[in-house]
């Protein structure tokens, strides 16, 4: 099967990814993407995925079974089973779908689609959003076209597949990319100073036991300017809740919060997990951050997602095993210690953004079965331009090649 079509036309994509919001979220801003660009997309994810809030509802969601390769090997025969069939399910969609390419996000649901454009001689591609390359991307690596990035430097990655790279970003929701043109809040040196804690879509318990004796070891005249905004664990509510009370701290905890975009917009300083929807919504508004990486997380990835953002001076990482309410009072004085401080972190989280992510992104999959493979942001690429942060006079350099 061939997914040539003729450059300009309307054409078809499949989007396939495993089903959590840090696979879906980009996937699902790429669809939009491509659908107001008056192209036809169809994605593929297992059944926890179509379930995920946010899906465009002109997107139609097949579910293929998606085999998972734990440690046990005993594992390893049903979850291969899994993927065969899988596969064997996408083809029959290919048939009739006739796609240009396939894009993968990552996770286990994306593998059988992947493996199934091999067989078709479908052009793919893979999506990273965290700055370790995943177990099912490193796997497909040398059978794809192009491998996007969302950071520069890409760990677990070999070297021959070098020439392979695009850097684009982690693409965001509308509604955070809306808050990326506003000025950071106003904060004054006596000013209220408002903190947004969260700890992924699950919580984290860890940050409802620190966080609360962390901001209560400030000293008197800064913790009394604090308004806590923080997710929790049901679990964990009615205690959290009784911590910041005997602490004299005003604070709003909820388990969820559906205009969390709201949130982001009002805070001065975020403190949480590390993980690649994290990073890309912080950088994209521009607020500094102290980041707690998730200590299991696959590879580390979490840890190396905060590399760029900390560089900049952004953010601030913690380890968990370092993450005690001492420690957390000490960093968030040496980043609050003045308005200005704090701005200029603001800035230096800006100017990791990446708002472009899905124009760019969209513009290497409309490449495949087009005009020839654009160099979209690649790699130490040189030819930028400049994008003015309206939180000061600087400017960012966002990197795009021109097309060869």
């Amino acid at each position: 099967m061939s997914g040539a079509q003729t450059a300009g036309s309307s054409r078809h994509y499949v989007l396939a990814a495993g089903g959590t919001g840090g696979h879906l979220i980009p996937a699902f801003a790429l669809a939009k993407e491509l659908e107001a660009r008056g192209h036809h997309v169809a994605l593929i994810t297992d059944e926890r995925g179509a379930e995920i809030p946010g899906k465009p509802d002109s997107l139609p969601a097949h579910v293929l079974p998606a085999g998972r390769f734990g440690k046990n090997p005993l594992s390893w025969i049903k979850g291969a089973r899994a993927v065969w069939e899988g596969r064997k399910m996408a083809l029959r969609l290919f048939e009739s779908f006739q796609p240009s390419a396939v894009i993968g996000f990552g996770g286990y649901p994306a593998l059988p689609a992947l493996l199934a454009s091999t067989s078709a001689e479908v052009p793919s591609l893979v999506h990273e959003q965290n700055a370790v390359l995943g177990r099912v991307n490193r796997l497909l690596a040398g059978k794809v076209q192009v491998i996007a990035t969302s950071y520069p430097d890409l760990e677990r990655l070999k070297p021959k597949y070098l020439d392979k790279v695009h850097l684009v970003g982690n693409p965001v929701r509308e509604a955070v990319l809306a808050l990326r043109s506003q000025e950071f809040p106003p904060l004054s040196e006596d000013g209220i100073l408002r903190v947004l804690i969260t700890g992924g879509s699950q919580g984290a318990s860890v940050l409802s036991q620190v966080v609360p004796d962390g901001l209560a070891m400030l000293p008197p005249a800064l913790c009394a300017r604090l308004q806590v905004t923080q997710q929790c664990r049901a679990e964990d509510l009615e205690a959290v809740r009784e911590r910041y009370a005997n602490h004299d701290i005003p604070a709003e905890l909820a388990t969820y919060y559906e205009d969390m975009e709201a949130r982001l917009a009002d805070c001065h300083l975020f403190i949480g997990r590390a993980g690649a929807s994290t990073i890309a919504e912080l950088t994209a508004v521009g607020r500094p951050a102290i980041l707690i990486p998730l200590p299991i997380a696959t590879d580390d990835h979490q840890a190396a997602n905060t590399a760029e953002m900390v560089k900049a001076g952004g953010a601030r990482m913690i380890r968990q095993s370092s993450f005690h309410p001492k420690e957390l009072a000490k960093q968030i004085q040496a980043m609050a210690q003045a308005p200005k401080t704090l701005a200029n972190a603001a800035h230096g989280a800006w100017n990791c953004g990446r708002p472009d992510a899905a124009k760019d992104l969209a513009d290497l999959v409309e490449s495949f079965g087009g005009a020839d493979m654009m160099d979209v942001i690649r790699v130490g690429g040189e030819g930028a331009k400049a994008s003015t942060n309206p939180a000061s006079a600087s400017t960012k350099d966002t990197a795009r090649d021109s097309a060869q």
